[in-house]
């Protein structure tokens, strides 16, 4: 692919940003492979040394603000007729109500991962705290003279430990993963904007 469909491409993937974000974007590149050839590299290795436009495009609107994408996607093409007016007025004790039901619905779906995640945590940090106070318990017994009240502390201090060990790996895995999917909900919310852009 040389430096003229590269750039293309490019502006295709990027369709629906903002004109002057696509307009950056494709002079920064082109200065790359300028560079690049002037370097004595062609064209063609220059825009494989920069990856998949499709790539590119994905991180660019990764980074982009949200707030961005949805002011370029509602900036008015053309004006409302009188009648679009009359059936949005009309329309909206319903449709309000309907978007405010289903981002409610899907807020509390995401705080109640959140808060499952918290529970694992609070119950790591319980089982982790548990171990000493287990071991401190079975020394008192020890000395004490209890030492099947020792022998059975000990075990569950070895127990909680054990448990506390794995659990760890269990939260933090499940605390990435709730991250990644964070990331892929704004991804999708923002190339839902791109795709809408795209189909006009």
């Amino acid at each position: 692919m040389n430096k003229e469909e590269f750039l293309a491409a490019l502006r295709q993937e990027l369709s629906g940003l903002p004109q002057e974000d696509i307009e950056e974007r494709l002079n920064f590149y082109a200065e790359i492979i300028d560079d690049r050839a002037e370097e004595g590299i062609s064209q063609e290795e220059a825009v494989a040394e920069i990856g998949d436009p499709k790539d590119i495009a994905a991180q660019v609107i990764a980074e982009t603000p949200l707030p961005k994408l949805v002011k370029e996607r509602v900036r008015r093409k053309r004006r409302l007729k009188a009648w679009e007016i009359v059936l949005l007025a009309v329309g909206s004790p319903i449709w309000i109500s309907l978007l405010i039901a289903a981002f409610a619905v899907i807020l509390s779906l995401y705080i109640t991962l959140w808060a499952l995640i918290i529970t694992l945590w609070a119950v790591e940090f319980a089982l982790a705290v548990s171990a000493p106070a287990c071991i401190a318990a079975a020394v008192l017994f020890a000395a004490q003279g209890y030492g099947l009240s020792a022998a059975a502390t000990l075990g569950a201090a070895l127990f909680s430990a054990g448990i506390s060990i794995f659990l760890f790996f269990g939260c933090r895995e499940s605390s990435k993963g709730i991250i990644r999917l964070t990331k892929k909900i704004a991804l999708g919310i923002k190339s839902l904007f791109i795709r809408k852009e795209d189909a006009q």
